[in-house]
C-alpha cells in the first residue's frame, strides 16, 4: 500500500479564478487515482512577495513567516499538480516566483503535471514556459503527459459533463493523475536511494 500526498498550485493570482475551480477538480479527483490525501495551495491575493535576498540571510525573518507554512505543505507532499492560466501568453508571475522560492528540499525529484487554463482556445504557452525554466535549481520533474483546459467558463462546473469536450477533458485529467500518482512512487524510491548529492551539485546546468 503506497500512502501518496499530492498538492495541487493554483497559479492565478485572482481570488475566485477558473485556475482555482479546476484546482478543486484535480483535487476531488486525486484520491480516485490513489493519492491518499491532497490539497490546493492558491496564489490568489499574492500571498508571498517577490524573491529577494533576504531568502539566504540567516535569519530571514519575513521569509520565514511567509515562506515557511507553505514550504512545509511542499516538503510533505509526493507529487504536485500545476495550474497555471495563460495570461497575454505567459505563465503568471506569482507561479514563476514561486518556482524561484522553491529548492529541492520542497520539490526535488518529486513528480508535477503540468495543466493549463485558458478562456479561449490556447494554453500552450504556459506549458511550454514552465517546462522550459521553472525546473533548473529546484529539480521539480515534469512529467510527459500535461493537461489543458481550453473554453475553462464552460468545463468541470458540474457533476455531470456539460458537452463532449467537458466529458473529454474529466477522463484525461483521472487518466493523467493516475499516471502522476505511479511517477510518485517510482521517484520517492529515487530520493530514498541515497544516489542524490545536493551539496556537490546544489545548482543544475
Amino acid at each position: 500500500m503506497f500512502f501518496m500526498k499530492i498538492s495541487i498550485i493554483s497559479g492565478s493570482h485572482r481570488a475566485n479564478s477558473q485556475s482555482l475551480k479546476v484546482s478543486n477538480y484535480i483535487s476531488s479527483r486525486a484520491q480516485v487515482a490513489g493519492f491518499e490525501s491532497s490539497q490546493v495551495i492558491s496564489l490568489s491575493n499574492n500571498p508571498l512577495p517577490l524573491w529577494d535576498e533576504e531568502m539566504w540571510s540567516e535569519n530571514p525573518n519575513k521569509w520565514h513567516q511567509l515562506w515557511s507554512p507553505i514550504a512545509e505543505k511542499l516538503k510533505n507532499s509526493d507529487a504536485f499538480a500545476i495550474v497555471a492560466p495563460e495570461w497575454a501568453g505567459m505563465a503568471p508571475a506569482g507561479l514563476k516566483n514561486l518556482f524561484l522560492l522553491c529548492d529541492h528540499e520542497e520539490v526535488g525529484h518529486k513528480p508535477a503535471l503540468l495543466v493549463a487554463v485558458s478562456s479561449g482556445i490556447g494554453g500552450s504557452y504556459p506549458i511550454a514556459e514552465l517546462r522550459a525554466s521553472s525546473y533548473k535549481n529546484n529539480r521539480i520533474l515534469y512529467i510527459p503527459e500535461h493537461i489543458i483546459v481550453r473554453n475553462v467558463e464552460n468545463m468541470l462546473n458540474a457533476q455531470t459533463p456539460s458537452n463532449d469536450h467537458d466529458q473529454s477533458i474529466r477522463e484525461r485529467i483521472d487518466y493523467t493523475l493516475k499516471i502522476l500518482f505511479h511517477y510518485s512512487i517510482a521517484l520517492k524510491q529515487v530520493r530514498q536511494s541515497g544516489v542524490l548529492d545536493y551539496e556537490k551539485f546544489p545548482y543544475g546546468m
